[in-house]
């Protein structure tokens, strides 16, 4: 089995590269599964997207904890522990890495054992990692390394995978990915087929054992003392959910029980009470109260009529 995973930033197009390679493998009657994974979801973010590919079902699921191949688009990713572009790697793991420094100065700089190819076309990397095509690109790259993939899959792949963007879009990623597919043949099949993870072996990790800490009573409260009583986190909100009392049906478990931060007490008559010096306006209790008896009110109006009424 082939597995192959891309690193890129949010918007550099690892899903279509992803997509464009499983596509292309299937092409040539592999079984197949490609998708990405998402961290934080905003454009520059970490992101991978992987593909598994064999001649027989594929069985397993999950994120590929170690690749056959590490394909970087963003060389700016090497040093970021939660991108974990080199989890798993080993000695026969191939490195292909959109950067214009040498593949020397990446192996002393990374300590890498492998083999690392750099993507062609190594002194326009930054704008390229910009453009629309660098998923098409590491795509078609990455089809010249497995070996297994023909020319006239790979174009057919792209297409199919770019044609909703329209013609001149596909055109132009067909173009950039055959170009990169072609400038690395004197790497092909570099790449080896990794061998099947038999689940038998399995070996559970060794746990480690933390005691309960002692808790006065099981709530959703935080009741130990002055955690966080200072940090005024309610000067962070900007819109104050107001509880309208005459409408309250006295359900103050949901409400008080839902805060995220706890800031919403039960009184001994069973009422919810806010509380304003730490309630930071996430409007949860908004949402979730029943008879809609809690609304939202802009902070500066709250603040002004307080001013007004003093």
């Amino acid at each position: 089995m082939y597995r192959i995973r891309f690193h890129g930033r949010g918007g550099q197009g690892m899903k279509t590269a992803s997509r464009i390679l499983g596509s292309a493998f299937f092409r040539e009657g592999y079984e197949v599964q490609d998708a990405p994974r998402y961290g934080a979801e905003r454009r520059g973010a970490p992101i991978f997207a992987y593909v598994r590919a064999a001649q027989r079902p594929i069985h397993e699921r999950g994120g590929i904890a170690q690749p056959d191949l590490v394909v970087v688009a963003d060389e700016t990713l090497t040093p970021i522990p939660a991108a974990g572009v080199l989890a798993g790697v080993s000695a026969r793991t191939v490195l292909l890495i959109n950067s214009a420094e040498s593949e020397d100065a990446w192996k002393a700089r990374l300590n890498y054992a492998g083999r690392i190819v750099r993507l062609p076309g190594g002194g326009e990397t930054r704008e390229r990692a910009e453009t629309a095509t660098i998923g098409a690109i590491c795509a078609g790259a990455a089809a010249r390394l497995v070996g297994r993939i023909s020319r006239e899959a790979l174009a057919l792949a792209v297409d199919d995978e770019i044609a909703a963007l329209g013609r001149e879009a596909a055109e132009k990623s067909r173009e950039r990915a055959l170009a990169a597919f072609d400038a690395l043949d004197f790497a092909e099949g570099c790449v080896m087929e990794g061998e099947a993870h038999d689940a038998r072996g399995y070996a559970a990790p060794e746990w480690v054992e933390l005691a309960a800490e002692a808790a006065l009573a099981a709530a959703p409260d935080i009741r130990a003392v002055a955690t966080s009583v200072e940090v005024r986190t309610g000067l962070w909100r900007t819109l104050r959910p107001v509880i309208d009392y005459d409408h309250c049906k006295g359900c103050s478990w949901v409400c008080s029980t839902l805060c995220p931060d706890s800031a919403i007490q039960v009184d001994a008559e069973g009422a919810p009470r806010i509380d304003y010096d730490h309630c930071k306006g996430c409007l949860v209790c908004v949402a979730v109260c029943p008879p809609h008896a809690i609304r939202a009110l802009p902070e500066k109006d709250v603040q002004q009529a307080q001013e007004a009424t003093a």
